[in-house]
């Protein structure tokens, strides 16, 4: 399957972003894309006023996103904020597929909570994972902070994924980087999957420094094969890179190391 791994920096703007996401999209398909992943908050960046971006999922922003899928014929994901509850809003993955039975979407279950960050004071968590297909392929999906709970991994790779994406807004700091990369890979381990993880670039990278404690991204965009070496890695600018996943690699995995076969604690779907 070809990926394109399209690593940008959301602005405060979601028509901005989306007109970004439109001219990339259309420049990885021009190269062959089947699937085409954007980092979490795609919509709108961190620190802003979330809650006054939010639309659901048939709202202009997603159907706009699907509207670009359906002209492509490519399965788009991207990072939005839907409504939620209480006046919080959900950190929703949406996935526009090439037809309408392709849509899906998945709302963040894990809330950064976390270096002096509480995303759980504007953001609802989630309670299901999800699985999509792409083709003949199943694709699990995370979203950041998600990454550091190996068990949503198992449970979609229990549920048939192949693939794991990662959409990410990873917070700056010592020793952040060094972590993305480890658990990525660590995930990819865990699971026998090739982890596709996309975040944010860094606004370091263009001059812009952070304001807050807001997470605004690091780079580092990865491919990683269920061995969990890493095939292609960006660095903090941002970039589009397309790359070929080798699918007959994750079922030579498993057939060599067959871990998830020899666990020995059921895993089953999180949510039902």
């Amino acid at each position: 399957m070809r990926v394109a791994l399209a690593q940008i920096i959301s602005s405060a703007d979601p028509q901005a972003n989306l007109a970004e996401i439109t001219t990339t999209t259309e420049a990885a398909v021009a190269r062959g894309a089947e699937l085409v992943v954007f980092p979490e908050a795609a919509m709108c960046a961190f620190g802003n006023d979330l809650g006054a971006v939010a639309e659901p999922l048939d709202g202009p922003w997603a159907t706009a996103l699907r509207a670009l899928a359906r002209r492509l014929g490519t399965t788009i994901v991207a990072g939005a904020f839907t409504p939620g509850s209480g006046g919080r809003v959900r950190n929703t993955l949406i996935v526009a597929g090439p037809t309408a039975d392709t849509d899906d979407s998945y709302d963040k279950m894990h809330l950064f909570d976390a270096f002096g960050y509480a995303e759980s004071d504007s953001v609802e968590g989630g309670e299901r994972a999800v699985t999509v297909s792409v083709g003949e392929t199943t694709v699990g999906l995370a979203t950041c902070y998600d990454i550091r709970f190996s068990s949503l991994f198992l449970a979609n790779a229990a549920a048939g994924a192949r693939i794991s994406i990662v959409c990410a807004s990873w917070g700056a700091g010592p020793g952040k980087v060094e972590q993305w990369q480890l658990l990525a890979r660590a995930r990819a381990v865990d699971t026998t999957t090739v982890v596709v993880a996309v975040g944010q670039g860094d606004p370091a990278s263009q001059g812009v420094e952070p304001v807050g404690a807001a997470p605004t991204g690091v780079g580092h965009s990865m491919v990683v094969s269920p061995f969990g070496v890493v095939l292609h890695e960006l660095g903090a600018e941002p970039e589009l890179l397309v790359v070929d996943v080798d699918l007959d690699a994750v079922d030579a995995a498993r057939g060599s190391l067959p871990v998830l076969a020899n666990q020995r604690f059921a895993v089953g779907a999180l949510g039902d």
